[in-house]
């Protein structure tokens, strides 16, 4: 029988396709003969037993300008009838998300979904990192402004970021003296009713973030990300330039000390930014730079994830 493959991601007509991570592992699904399906964050939903999701059929190709043909028209479809569901939504990590997480849990004894839903509800990539704090960089999670304001006297300068936000968006580097801080805490909090994250500037981001990939818990390559002119932030998307970059002693014990959990969690493909010596973010929802990754290397990282999905 036809081996069917789904991808729960935003809109496909407008990724980068030279730099897509999900687009890539689209195509190698479709070049080991599965069929290829796309659906929204909106289109899951459930009734009376059964998880269903208003899908199309497309195919794929390495084109500029005509990546993406849909093949069929829109179609319920049942997740039970699915092979493999790839999750490769976007944050920001909110109640939606949160809520289709709960929806694939009730197939995902029958599909193999990646990453694990589960385990992606109960470790979003900010919070992963507090489980080890010996790798980690000095961090506070936090909605009380006179604590933030005490973590920056004890660090002098330091990162706020979003707890649940994504791509480099709402982060703030905030300097010993700057008097923005009190006007930037309330905007965060007046905006919504989460906590932020606040952690210790590390100013070897100035040499570069490490993005490290890790497939089932192994990590396959590395770059760095190294930071624009005036920008805090290493996100190749704003700016940010990657090159190559070698794993160190430290990286390899930070990949090590993290490995069980991901591999015991279902956690198959992960990328992890590191700062210097510390572990700032393991990146689970949906992490990228298999592409970057790829070109700089002669790798086929996608293959190596496929593999263990269908090895498994």
């Amino acid at each position: 029988m036809t081996k069917k493959c789904a991808l729960q991601m935003d809109a496909i007509e407008s990724i980068n396709i030279k730099s897509d991570s999900s687009f890539i592992l689209a195509l190698e699904a479709i070049n080991r003969g599965y069929e290829l399906y796309h659906y929204g964050v909106d289109d899951l939903y459930y009734e009376d037993g059964n998880v269903f999701a208003n899908m199309r059929r497309l195919d794929l190709k390495y084109e500029v300008g005509n990546h993406y043909k849909w093949l069929e028209k829109p179609e319920i479809v049942k997740l039970d009838d699915l092979d493999v569901i790839w999750i490769r939504q976007d944050p920001p990590f909110d109640m939606s998300y949160i809520t289709n997480t709960h929806l694939l849990d009730l197939v995902k004894d029958k599909v193999k979904i990646f990453n694990n839903p589960s385990a992606i509800r109960n470790a979003p990539e900010k919070l992963l990192t507090t489980y080890y704090q010996d790798i980690c960089a000095p961090t506070m999670i936090t909605r009380t402004p006179n604590m933030v304001k005490e973590f920056r006297a004890k660090h002098k300068e330091i990162i706020i970021k979003p707890l649940y936000g994504n791509g480099g968006d709402g982060v703030f580097h905030i300097k010993e003296n700057d008097d923005n801080i009190s006007s930037l805490l309330s905007m965060f909090f007046e905006k919504n009713r989460e906590p932020i994250i606040v952690q210790k500037y590390l100013p070897q981001v100035r040499n570069g973030d490490k993005r490290i990939i890790l497939v089932n818990g192994e990590p396959k390559a590395c770059i760095n990300r190294v930071p624009a002119d005036g920008e805090a932030r290493a996100n190749l998307h704003i700016g940010g330039k990657h090159e190559k970059a070698s794993l160190s002693e430290n990286d390899k014990l930070i990949c090590s000390t993290i490995a069980p959990y991901l591999k015991e969690k279902g956690l198959l493909f992960v990328g992890i930014d590191v700062i210097g010596d510390y572990l700032t973010e393991i990146n689970v929802t949906s992490p990228t730079c298999i592409q970057e990754c790829n070109k700089l290397y002669n790798l086929k990282i996608e293959s190596n994830i496929w593999d263990c999905i269908e090895n498994n």
